[in-house]
């Protein structure tokens, strides 16, 4: 890189040279011949003239060199956990979205495309066969943006150096389980990888839990790795955002471009409250408030609800798997908005730790409305809330504070 920079500082200079030469050269024949008796003005003039293009040829190499330095990014280190789909048991349902996003990360989906990426992926010593296969597949792509595949049973080399932690492994809830006997199975997973990342992560590594219950399981990394800022741990209700964004766009029939602004509150569960009341559509005469458009206001507060709060065990019956593709699309647009900023006038959902607004206790991971701007969330606040709303919010808030009580009995 030295070297390249050294040449086109040469280039600069030799361009620069060859354009007063040949400028003092036309310039001194034309403007002599015209007006011979104002040569110190002339002199003047050409000297200007000489100053005002060699600036200008070498700023546009300098910009040139410029430009190629920036697309040389450094890579960054990305864990994928569960990546197999072996954790606990062959069938593991979210290895199915570790399948899907390795490839989407890849390529340049999550975090744009040209950001070179490094991918860590990990599971259980089981799962290691198929790991290796998962890493060849990806490494048979020749994904351009891939640098290299790391594919590990152990975590604390899954964690080195990571920048971003996107966490799919965990043990899904069977037939017949109690929500308890769930926890009991993930709170000791998501404490161990919470201390290899707590210790071997980048200091300002970026966490997103996908395993379910996904707010607590974030809760309980959050309480384990307590050098990662608070800030920097989240859980994904993008999926039901994005499944709440369809909706609305299927009843009005629009394109789901043409929508934003949903809200969903609280937990990634039943309990989750998919809030329509400040989404806003486009239309041939510009953006209106859906729910001033000519929609059902009793669909808005029952089918619509109801549809995205179920939608993941619908789509569980249809296929007899869980949501995999949509999911993993889901976490590249959280991360994506989150690293590079969200469009303008558009804020998405996200689980994050609350700091309280809307009334929302504290020390609990609760879905809010959020913008991002390089590389950070904010909180929108300033929404109005309406009584019905007011309502399903304390309902999911209460359903996240039992899961925490719960979870923390597990570590006692």
């Amino acid at each position: 890189m030295d070297r390249f920079f050294s040449l086109i500082v040469e280039i600069s200079y030799t361009c620069a040279s060859l354009v007063q030469v040949v400028l003092a050269s036309e310039i001194n024949a034309l403007l002599y011949s015209l007006v011979f008796e104002k040569m110190e003005y002339l002199v003047l003039l050409q000297n200007g003239l000489v100053v005002l293009f060699t600036i200008a040829i070498s700023w546009k190499l300098i910009t040139y060199m410029w430009g190629s330095l920036k697309m040389e990014k450094e890579p960054m280190k990305v864990l994928v956990t569960g990546a197999a789909g072996m954790l606990a048991q062959p069938d593991s349902l979210f290895g199915q979205i570790g399948y899907a996003i390795a490839p989407m990360i890849a390529r340049g989906i999550m975090l744009g495309p040209d950001q070179p990426v490094i991918l860590h992926l990990l599971d259980i010593a089981p799962a290691a066969e198929a790991l290796n296969g998962v890493k060849m597949e990806l490494l048979d792509a020749a994904f351009p943006l891939l640098k290299e595949v790391h594919a590990t049973t152990d975590v604390t080399e899954a964690c080195k150096d990571v920048n971003i932690a996107i966490m799919l492994g965990g043990f899904p809830r069977k037939e017949g389980m109690e929500r308890k006997d769930m926890m009991s199975k993930n709170v000791p997973i998501y404490k161990e990888q919470a201390s290899a990342l707590e210790e071997h992560a980048a200091s300002d590594c970026k966490v997103l839990v996908v395993a379910n219950p996904a707010n607590t399981n974030a809760l309980i990394l959050k309480e384990f790795a307590p050098s990662i800022p608070k800030e920097n741990i989240t859980c994904l209700t993008r999926l039901d955002h994005n499944r709440a964004l369809s909706q609305i766009a299927e009843r009005l029939k629009v394109y789901v471009t043409d929508v934003k602004n949903v809200i969903i509150w609280g937990n990634h569960s039943s309990t989750q409250y998919p809030d329509a009341n400040h989404a806003i559509v486009t239309t041939t005469n510009g953006e209106r408030l859906v729910k001033e458009l000519d929609i059902d206001d009793h669909w808005l507060k029952n089918e619509f609800i109801n549809t995205v709060q179920q939608r993941g065990a619908a789509i569980i019956k249809a296929r007899k798997a869980s949501s995999a593709l949509s999911a993993a699309s889901a976490a590249c647009d959280h991360m994506h908005d989150w690293v590079l900023g969200t469009p303008k006038g558009t804020w998405v959902s996200m689980g994050v730790y609350s700091d309280g607004s809307y009334g929302i206790p504290k020390d609990i991971i609760y879905s809010f409305p959020v913008k991002c701007e390089k590389g950070k969330w904010s909180i929108v606040n300033g929404l109005k809330i309406d009584e019905f709303s007011r309502a399903k919010m304390d309902v999911t808030a209460k359903d996240l504070i039992d899961e925490k009580e719960v979870a923390h009995s597990c570590l006692n």
